[in-house]
């Protein structure tokens, strides 16, 4: 988690939150810069506002939000980061700040036996926000699972997309294991029947 002086960042302390372990921290530089959020002010009412908010810039003095617009606008303002959260984990530097937490298990661990808890990776099953939830991709058997956890259940998986994988196995293609180990069904010592696509090197 970023310590940026005296206060955490709103990125920072949204990051930290329970439940947020899949985002990583986007940088302020690239929130910042106007390119990178091109066409999110059509998913986002209120999009200056929570732009403002995530980047820790101060309120309008005129802004005078009740009860109900502050738990709106921070509604807003999750959105909004996750939506940047989503580009910024196509580039370089997301990508190897997801590779970090792909290698300390932050996603969890494929249940599949035969992948032998290799690690998962988040991503959407669309692109346009409030379609589906998040969920996990392993690299091993390229197939896609439920989060383990509750607290993760609900996350929109337009917050990491459906390119990350791609992206990730792109830039770090020795994650990806050529052929997972399938399990053979077998009747005293013998395969009990024969799947279309199965080859002789099966029979281990």
């Amino acid at each position: 988690m970023s310590s940026s002086g005296t206060a955490a960042s709103w990125v920072g302390w949204f990051c930290s939150n329970r439940g947020n372990e899949f985002f990583c921290e986007v940088d302020e530089d690239y929130i910042g810069d106007n390119f990178n959020l091109t066409g999110l002010s059509d998913y986002v009412p209120k999009f200056r506002e929570a732009l403002d908010k995530i980047l820790d810039l101060e309120p309008d003095d005129s802004a005078d939000d009740t009860d109900g617009d502050s738990s709106e606008i921070e509604r807003l303002v999750e959105k909004l980061y996750g939506l940047i959260h989503a580009r910024f984990i196509l580039t370089n530097r997301g990508v190897s700040m997801m590779l970090q937490k792909w290698r300390n298990g932050d996603f969890g661990n494929c249940p599949r036996v035969l992948c032998f808890e290799h690690p998962l990776l988040p991503m959407g099953t669309v692109d346009l926000p409030g379609k589906d939830t998040v969920k996990m991709f392993c690299t091993s058997c390229s197939d896609i699972y439920f989060p383990k956890h509750a607290r993760h259940q609900a996350i929109d998986g337009a917050y990491f997309g459906t390119s990350f994988p791609e992206m990730f196995l792109m830039m770090y293609p020795e994650y990806r294991r050529p052929k997972p180990q399938r399990f053979v069904p077998r009747l005293f010592g013998f395969k009990i029947r024969q799947e279309p696509g199965d080859t002789e090197d099966q029979r281990a």
